[in-house]
């Protein structure tokens, strides 16, 4: 029964505001207390009727119930430290560890750099991690809410009741802190947080939670991320050199709700059955790397993960963290790097997300003008707040370091570099300049990409920028954002309408394929054929194609031939390598039966093809990023729509002449000029048979023919089939009759510097 305590023992008022789920300072008050010169424990077990305080076999303290406070159990306890609660009600005994007789965790260098902003690995320290602490085990939960009068954690191990175990406050970091006992792996939990003034808000899920619930549910899940076991050491020695400028990249991009379905269309695959089917699907068809849409835990399947909440938990969707892990490893093992759709540019309003985390403005601004997008109805970080930039860049470096990523690749960054974005006059606050640009948000991608590129070796970053911005692959040092890769915005428009156009009217539109040279310099580019381009009305590749069957399928041929033959790095949308032909949908399977027709084969053994030549010749990638590696032979053939150009590598590589005929009209003995006398082989013709084309082309190869052309010593007639590629590689061997020549011209040199010789001799 309940009683009277003794008035030394215990405070009311600080009882009431326990078990009304108000008290900020608990472990002030919970938990063994030196009170009135006793050793005094204080117990807060809602339906219990009796509480006592076990040590040992021999040692326990039968605690009184306070009648004033029901829920408050209190008596003096003595030394005992490693005690633990009994509890019954009628015929209802249950024990627990009392989370109040643990100290700290967090130390006093965490405090600092946490308070700081600068602790890299935030992971490290907050969230919740699998421990054991002072000879028991159990889980450590920490979470940032510096603006909150109480920080609860709640979950189906106290019944989601925010009075149960309340948090202790570290201090000025505006970090809350406790150890729960007895719980594990896949415990599901949320934060019960009291804004200012006593504000209940809605049940907030961990900023850095390892794991989630399946959507729609969306609590936070409590997953090991440490100790994995790594077996990919040979690929992460060598992917410094795979992520060069100078190197082959080529980039399969991927939606794994919607790449393949399993039980008909029902289910998407399985981090481990994608392990399987998709990562050798890519590495058969030759790609350098897959890029994943966002996996970062998102509660709605129509953002694609573009609006995602949990930053720090690969999606439930396809599996646990520790089956992603299994995926990265899978791709190493085949070569493949593995690049993570990263989303530091916006956030959903949901209300267990990051919104009005602690009941302000917490990780978005207070002002609308600065802090939502219009477009997307989302929020905007707050770029300038230390902690939050620390919260982002700490989880960009989470995933190269935890999951082996091999590269970020941002998302928006032209949303984040421009405070008018998608704004009206009048709609945007100017920086403290006067001007458009966000400085935070600058900081904050070249401090981003300074820390990536610094603490992991061998990694890459991506942008995916719309403007003219300067400098977006330039490093840090020299004025630049410090990514090493931009996606090349400008490229991708010109050539999409280029190509959607009738032949007929392409030679009034001829340098839209040719202007992209004008800048390919500027920065270290890809080449992007994404997602974006295939949903929302703007149809499949395919569907955008003019003509009639053979016309679209050859249109669409010779534009990836084009595609992988011009300066950059290359990226292509799942689907679109074997002309997928209905606009991509997130909720459905690609068309794979389309396989079985052979223009949808023929498209997929080009791409194929395609990879494997570019992989094969330096030309075709060691200059992507310098002029010298690219010189045009024919430019301004409007009138029949015919481009020519050389591709360049290292001065021991074979060059590559491409020629590319727009039009559906076949051009025989069409004089190209060549840079070097001899044989030159047709490496490719996207008018192949094997890719659903005629055969028309030059499958002998050319000669080389002592006509000077196109600013060029030699020069060959070439047959270009109507609406194809041709691509020609000097295959290092001249005909006789040309080395004959060669050797008429050196020979009165030579006579001359042997008489000279023995001249010099004689003297």
């Amino acid at each position: 029964m309940a009683g009277t305590v003794d008035s030394d023992l215990i405070d009311l008022n600080a009882a009431r505001a326990i078990a009304e789920g108000r008290h900020g300072d608990p472990f002030g008050f919970l938990g063994p207390q030196d009170r009135g010169g006793s050793r005094v424990l204080t117990a807060f077990v809602p339906g219990a009727t009796h509480v006592a305080a076990v040590s040992g076999k021999a040692v326990r303290a039968e605690l009184t119930p306070v009648a004033e406070v029901p829920g408050i159990f209190v008596g003096k306890i003595g030394k005992a430290k490693d005690y633990r609660l009994e509890c019954r009600n009628g015929d209802a005994h249950w024990a627990m560890e009392d989370p109040y007789r643990f100290g700290p965790i967090l130390g006093e260098m965490d405090e600092y750099l946490l308070g700081e902003g600068t602790h890299r690995r935030i992971w490290d320290t907050l969230g919740a991690h699998v421990i054991t602490h002072e000879g028991a085990t159990g889980v450590h939960f920490a979470v940032w809410a510096p603006n909150a009068e109480r920080v609860s954690v709640v979950g189906d191990f106290n019944f989601w009741d925010g009075r149960r175990n309340p948090m202790r406050r570290r201090g000025a970091t505006g970090v809350w802190e406790i150890f729960l006992p007895g719980l594990g792996e896949g415990c599901t939990y949320k934060y019960d947080i009291l804004g200012q003034g006593g504000r209940h808000l809605p049940m907030k899920a961990d900023p850095v939670g390892f794991g989630s619930e399946h959507p729609p549910a969306n609590a936070s899940v409590v997953r090991s991320i440490e100790g994995a076991k790594w077996t990919d050491g040979k690929w992460m020695k060598v992917r410094e050199a795979a992520h060069k400028i100078d190197a082959p990249i080529s980039i399969y991009e991927v939606h794994l709700g919607s790449w393949k379905r399993a039980d008909d269309g029902r289910r998407p695959l399985s981090y481990h059955e994608l392990a399987g089917e998709l990562i050798d699907y890519v590495a058969d068809m030759g790609f350098t790397h897959i890029e994943l849409m966002p996996i970062s835990e998102y509660p709605f399947d129509g953002s694609w993960g573009y609006q995602p909440i949990g930053l720090f938990a690969p999606t439930i969707r396809h599996g646990t963290p520790a089956e992603f892990r299994d995926f990265v490893q899978a791709a190493h093992k085949k070569g493949l790097g593995v690049l993570l759709d990263w989303v530091p540019g916006h956030f959903p309003t949901d209300a267990h997300g990051l919104g009005r985390f602690d009941g302000t403005a917490l990780y978005e601004h207070q002002d609308p003008k600065e802090g939502f997008h219009q477009d997307w109805n989302t929020l905007i970080y707050n770029y300038g707040r230390v902690e939050v930039a620390n919260y982002l860049i700490s989880n960009a470096l989470y995933w190269l370091e935890e999951y082996h990523i091999d590269g970020l690749r941002v998302d928006a960054v032209a949303s984040m570099l421009y405070r008018d974005y998608s704004r009206e006059e009048g709609q945007w606050v100017p920086n403290i300049h006067g001007g458009r640009e966000n400085l935070e948000a600058i900081a904050l991608l070249q401090n981003m990409n300074v820390t990536t590129y610094g603490e992991v070796p061998g990694i890459m970053t991506v942008a995916e920028e719309s403007t003219a911005f300067d400098g977006v692959s330039r490093p840090v040092s020299s004025g630049g954002l410090g990514f090493g890769f931009k996606w090349n915005m400008g490229w991708m428009n010109d050539t999409l309408s280029y190509i959607q156009k009738d032949p007929v009217y392409r030679k009034h539109h001829h340098h839209q394929l040719t202007f992209s040279i004008h800048y390919a310099w500027s920065e270290n580019y890809i080449l992007p054929i994404s997602h974006d381009e295939v949903v929302h009305g703007k149809g499949s590749m395919i569907a955008k194609m003019p003509g009639d069957g053979w016309e679209k399928f050859a249109n669409l041929r010779a534009y990836y031939g084009y595609m992988w033959t011009h300066p950059g790095k290359k990226l292509l949308f799942m689907g679109c390598e074997f002309a997928q032909g209905a606009e991509w949908n997130h909720n459905a399977s690609l068309d794979w039966h389309l396989l079985e027709h052979g223009g949808h084969k023929g498209v997929q053994n080009l791409v194929r093809d395609l990879n494997r030549l570019l992989r094969e010749t330096p030309a075709l990638y060691v200059n992507d990023t310098k002029p010298e590696g690219f010189e045009w032979l024919e430019a301004n053939d409007a009138a029949n729509s015919i481009y020519a150009f050389i591709r360049r590598g290292g001065p021991k590589d074979p060059e590559v002449v491409v020629a590319l005929n727009m039009t559906p009209v076949e051009r025989r003995d069409y004089r190209i000029g060549l840079p070097k006398p001899g044989r030159w082989r047709e490496a490719m013709n996207t008018d192949a048979d094997l890719y659903g084309g005629a055969n028309r082309g030059n499958l002998g190869g050319v000669t080389a023919e002592d006509e000077p052309w196109h600013n060029q010593s030699h020069s060959a007639p070439v047959t270009l089939p109507p609406l194809a590629a041709v691509i020609l590689i000097h295959d290092g061997s001249a005909p006789k009759s040309e080395k004959t020549k060669e050797k008429a011209k050196k020979a009165p040199a030579k006579k001359a510097a042997a008489r000279s010789a023995k001249s010099k001799k004689d003297n």
